[in-house]
């Protein structure tokens, strides 16, 4: 397939091929046939699609050896005409770098030139390409900076988020932090770029307040509508950028937009509520008119009720069957007591209520976030102490005993009744207990032998390994270890800090939101750090790119007319009053130009007039060339030929470094006036000289070729133009030969398009009619074409013609019919060719061709028929 001649076989063997790869299989095999159409003009002239593929299949072959023509064909591509192309060079830079972080240099030069390209499909690949080569060279996004904000609502959504994240970094070097005090938001506030020096001097000694810089509105503004997306990734994207960019009043314009991804998949609703999350604990308010987004479904999976608690708090929720999504509901209201004093009471209360629930899960977890709350407020709340006391014998969580036996110990003179016998009862199941509740249950009997020794001297004796050792030493002291015994009450009844209440997403903002760094709470590999605001803002102007106007030429026009009818003499009066009256408007303007410019533009614009009862032209036709033969009363303009169609003889990765390209320069041979003129253009594009480039053997051997002089040598990057002459004897046949080096031998083929075998031919409109009556029968081809719907009037064709063939432009006027001529004889055997167009109603034209060479008038009728036919 890939040796195959149709484009079809081998875009499908390029696709296999890379089926083949990312299965892991080994398409080495193929390495020398992919290369070959890689390099093969079939693959790079036609088909964009077939271009592209072969890049993919190239760039995805991770043999080292290949690096050199892999930079090839990324250089190359990123020259291609194709936009698709184009983006297929900037994944395989990507490619290119990881197997070879030595070419870095040179992929920076593709990425800044493909950086300035202008078309959507290019723009998201080329970032990301950065983003992976070079992020650190903000130097590149200056000049491309507002392009990429213009263009970002027309990118693709995949290279939204990618040109999102890295503008969001280069924002936070160039612009100075919006979240100052006393900051200005006006858009339409100019008074900051105008001021007066005397202004200026006058408010040196005061402190300027904040104005944002218009290019860090521009990115505000351009990304606000992608809110809308209906990709989650790019409403995250954005949403992220807002909260690290935008002032903090205009930051809530995200949160309807994020809660309506809630709506989403349980993935995405993982992702959003982890950022929600964040976003919620250092703007408590932010997500509040949106409270019912954060109820709980029963069909929540568990991690995703967790995450809706982390954002809202229910206290309903504890009665949930889910134990985890239970004490995380617990948890949260802990925090809500925490955070907002006004309604501390009736968190705990509820939370007291708790310790009766029949389930020791929730028990378990009120009384260690009760035991937490405790600590902020001691003194207020011995009966919670009291009545945790009363609960001890029915819970039975080692976590949950050791919490109220830790706050028996602590405040145990605040409950001096209760809590020996606490002591007492543990003493009668200390050995059944588990370590945390013995280490409590230690603390509590050294505790209460320093406030109420009577009562508990006693129970004090108890080992548990060190730590009771430790105690007896510090709180009964004998001869040689008293030294610490002054030191207990300190050390034991020491003013302990309140915990902090904090939510599991507290420290996460330092990571930027939407990052997988901030999913996992750390640092990924890859992640790029947003770095703080600078404290005066980069010069600006590194962003302005200068604008080039183009110089467009007046075209001169040759007037050829005969005798022409009243009307027509009175449509061109009144046109040139109309004229004279838009002159007249621009007299102004005109008078403050020089004498000689304004000479120089009457020769330019001012058509001179011959009057002539027949007319000859040249003309370029599609890909031939005639003399036209016009009857009288016609109106032609001489031709404006477009740019000489360029045709790829020799491919530079072929070649070694060689590359040839040709044309047909449509002119007389000056070797021998049978031969075709062609020019070809050679390059050097390797990184060393060629030397002695000729031409070698050509098949057939008969073939009459006139080569061009040896060329001795040809310097890295340089290029040279020759001449050739090639007899084609009248055959559109290919003409084979070899283009050689001193050391390298490569074929090559040169096949005309009909019309390049042909030149001009001069003759009246009376000799016209005379050859196309001796060319009649067999030796006339024709066929009812149907022109395109625009191409009805002779203007229209003729601007319709020049921009789909490269040829030159003719109008007409008739009072009947349109009514073309065109003469023309073989370069070879100087046979005569005309042709004739006669336009009839509903944009259809008779197309006739007379000439004796029946092979050259078939092709040439499907060329002009195809050319005539374009809209």
């Amino acid at each position: 397939m890939l040796e195959s001649n149709k484009d079809s076989l081998k875009l499908e063997a390029m696709k296999r091929v890379v089926g083949l790869i990312a299965k892991g299989k080994n398409a080495s095999e193929l390495f020398p046939a992919v290369v070959k159409n890689v390099a093969s003009k079939n693959i790079e002239d036609p088909n964009q699609f077939i271009r592209g593929s072969a890049l993919r299949v190239l760039s995805s072959i991770r043999v080292p050896i290949i690096v050199p023509i892999m930079m090839l064909a990324i250089k190359e591509a990123a020259a291609d005409l194709s936009p698709y192309v184009r983006k297929t060079s900037a994944h395989a830079i990507q490619k290119l770098y990881s197997m070879d972080p030595d070419q870095k240099e040179q992929l920076i030069e593709v990425i800044e030139k493909l950086l300035k390209d202008k078309s959507t499909l290019v723009a998201g690949s080329v970032v990301m390409a950065f983003e992976e080569v070079c992020p650190d060279r903000i130097d590149l996004i200056h000049k491309n900076y507002r392009k990429l904000c213009n263009l970002l609502v027309d990118v693709e959504e995949w290279g939204q988020v990618v040109i999102i994240s890295m503008l969001t970094r280069y924002a936070r070097t160039q612009f100075t932090s919006p979240w100052k005090e006393g900051a200005m938001f006006d858009e339409n506030n100019e008074k900051a770029f105008y001021d007066s020096d005397s202004e200026e001097k006058k408010d040196q000694t005061e402190a300027q307040p904040y104005i944002m810089d218009p290019d860090h509105r521009l990115l505000l503004r351009n990304t606000k509508p992608l809110l809308q997306s209906r990709n989650t990734a790019v409403v995250m994207s954005v949403a992220q950028l807002y909260w690290h960019l935008a002032p903090k009043h205009e930051v809530n314009i995200v949160t309807k937009s994020l809660v309506r991804l809630l709506r989403s998949h349980r993935e995405v609703q993982y992702i959003v509520l982890q950022n929600i999350a964040t976003m919620s604990i250092q703007r408590k308010g932010m997500f509040e008119p949106f409270m019912k987004s954060f109820y709980v479904r029963s069909t929540d999976a568990t991690h995703i009720k967790t995450l809706k608690v982390a954002a809202s708090l229910f206290c309903t929720y504890v009665k949930s069957q889910d134990k985890a999504f239970a004490a995380a509901t617990i948890q949260a209201i802990g925090r809500c007591a925490t955070n907002i004093s006004e309604v501390t009471d009736t968190c705990l209360n509820g939370l007291v209520l708790l310790l009766s629930n029949r389930d020791e899960t929730v028990v378990a977890e009120s009384v260690v976030v009760i035991k937490k709350l405790l600590q902020t407020q001691p003194t207020q709340h011995s009966e919670i102490i009291k009545h945790m006391a009363k609960l001890f014998d029915n819970i039975t969580v080692s976590m949950a005993r050791a919490s109220i036996l830790w706050l028996m110990g602590e405040y145990c003179e605040r409950v001096p009744k209760i809590a020996p016998d606490v002591l007492r009862k543990m003493a009668k199941t200390f050995t059944a207990e588990e370590d945390i509740v013995k280490l409590q249950t230690v603390n509590l009997a050294a505790k209460l032998y320093l406030t109420n020794s009577k009562q508990t001297k006693l129970l004090t004796h108890y080992d548990i390994r060190d730590r009771t050792r430790f105690i007896r030493q510090l709180i009964v002291p004998n001869e040689k270890s008293g030294a610490l015994n002054k030191y207990a009450r300190r050390i034991l009844l020491a003013p302990k800090p309140a915990p902090v209440l904090e939510s599991a997403f507290k420290d996460r903002d330092r990571y930027q939101l939407g990052t997988l760094s901030h999913s996992l709470n750390t640092k990924a590999t890859g992640y790029l750090e947003l770095s703080d605001w600078p404290a005066v803002a980069p010069d600006q102007s590194v962003r302005n790119v200068e604008v080039i106007e183009p110089v467009r030429n007046p075209d001169t026009l040759l007037i050829i007319s005969g005798s022409e009818s009243e009307e027509e003499s009175s449509e061109e009066s009144d046109k040139t009053s109309s004229d004279s009256g838009k002159s007249s408007s621009g007299s102004e303007k005109s008078s403050s130009e020089s004498e000689p410019e304004q000479k120089k533009k009457k020769k330019m614009t001012k058509a001179p007039q011959k009057k002539n009862s027949e007319g000859i032209i040249f003309l370029n036709l599609c890909l031939l060339r005639f003399i036209p033969v016009f009857p009288m009363s016609l109106q032609v303009t001489t031709p404006s030929f477009g740019p000489v169609k360029t045709y790829e003889l020799l491919h530079h990765m072929t070649g070694k470094g060689l590359s040839a390209k040709y044309h047909f320069s449509r002119q007389p041979c000056l070797y021998q006036p049978s031969m075709v003129a062609v020019q070809v253009i050679l390059t050097n594009s390797s990184d060393h000289s060629l030397e002695e480039i000729h031409i070698g053997d050509r098949s057939p051997a008969s073939l009459n070729i006139h080569c061009f002089n040896t060329i001795e040598r040809l310097e890295p990057e340089a290029s040279v133009t020759v001449s050739m002459g090639i007899d084609f004897s009248d055959s559109t046949q290919a003409a084979n030969f070899q283009l050689c080096t001193k050391e390298d031998q490569f074929s090559v083929s040169i096949q005309p398009a009909v019309g390049e075998l042909l030149m001009p031919s001069t003759m009246t409109e009376q000799d016209f009619s005379k050859e196309q009556g001796k060319l009649l029968g067999m030796n006339e081809t024709s066929a009812t074409i149907t022109m395109a719907t625009a191409n009805t009037s002779s203007q229209a064709i003729s601007k319709q013609v020049l921009c789909a063939a490269n040829v030159g432009v003719v109008s007409s006027k008739t009072l009947f019919l349109l009514t073309c001529r065109f003469a023309g004889r073989t370069v070879s055997s100087r046979a005569l060719v005309l042709v004739s167009l006669e336009l009839k109603e509903s944009s259809t034209a008779l197309l006739t061709i007379n000439t004796e060479k029946s092979v050259m008038a078939s092709m040439l009728l499907r060329d002009l028929k195809q050319a005539l036919a374009q809209a």
